[in-house]
């Protein structure tokens, strides 16, 4: 699965040309689910009609041939609704909910949270659970009490705790969908009873990343660990600095797309850009 980027020309403006290219060469490329407008896609810097556009114009534009799984995070409960209520009208097949940032909830407030999407928009819900980024985590005691919920179906994982697909599996009775949210723990989160990976790195490696997937699913773990390995350079590379900026550069190497971000983020300096050609050529993915 995809976190795509979200491509904008040289002066900020969303550059759809270079996005359908995008959506284009991850279906070519065996990716089975496109995962738009999350935090890899810019979604603290769209504007709401940005937001909703992106979501939209990934659903059309794939046309049923995999699956969209739409960001509609916030911290903002009723925000959230109106985004996971767009994606629902759009004909988004899930929805992706990150965990409130800034404003710190509770449990008890994480799961009122969850429960109000999941009970008000009939998508299945995954729980993006990123306290990196929303310095709260969900608990697993938490997430077993939202996976009572039917619509509430799987969580993409960014704590880059291992533990956590073991925990999950004993404290959730119904299957329940673990996505690792960290392309360098794909293979590890696999082994530990994961489902998959939402990654960052397939935006410019899409081919590759589902070599890796399709490796592990036939039972060839030695050739899964071997792609990775392979991989992992880059992995690391598209975290050198605050993300997509790393991922948008290398993108801009492979000609999908420019490296322009928006403030506050910047792109990377010339130390990241040579470390990220570095690693881009030692996954054989530039000359």
């Amino acid at each position: 699965m995809t976190a795509l980027i979200s491509p904008m020309r040289s002066d900020g403006s969303l550059d759809l040309e270079a996005f359908a290219g995008l959506i284009e060469g991850q279906i070519g490329n065996g990716t089975d689910v496109l995962v738009p407008a999350g935090t890899t896609g810019e979604s603290p810097t769209l504007t709401h009609d940005e937001h909703a556009h992106i979501v939209a114009y990934t659903v059309e534009r794939s046309g049923g041939r995999v699956p969209v799984m739409a960001g509609a995070g916030s911290n903002s409960t009723q925000e959230a609704l109106g985004m996971a209520r767009h994606a629902r009208s759009v004909g988004a097949d899930a929805i992706l909910v990150v965990v409130p940032y800034y404003n710190k909830p509770t449990q008890e407030g994480l799961y009122r949270h969850f429960m109000t999407l999941a009970d008000t928009v009939d998508l299945p819900l995954f729980v993006y659970n990123i306290p990196g980024r929303s310095v709260v985590e969900v608990s697993v005691e938490t997430m077993a009490r939202l996976a009572r919920h039917p619509n509430i179906v799987g969580v993409k994982d960014a704590t880059a705790n291992l533990m956590r697909p073991l925990q999950y599996r004993q404290a959730i009775e119904k299957p329940f969908i673990q996505l690792s949210g960290d392309d360098g723990t794909t293979v590890s989160f696999l082994a530990a009873g994961g489902d998959g990976c939402i990654s960052v790195t397939s935006n410019i490696a899409p081919g590759a990343c589902a070599a890796v997937h399709r490796a592990w699913r036939d039972g060839h773990v030695k050739d899964a660990i071997a792609l990775h390995d392979k991989l992992l350079p880059v992995h690391e590379a598209m975290f050198c600095e605050a993300s997509p900026g790393p991922v948008k550069y290398a993108a801009s190497r492979l000609g999908i797309c420019g490296p322009t971000v928006r403030l506050p983020l910047v792109e990377p300096t010339q130390v990241s850009r040579d470390h990220i050609d570095v690693a881009l050529r030692a996954s054989g993915l530039l000359e």
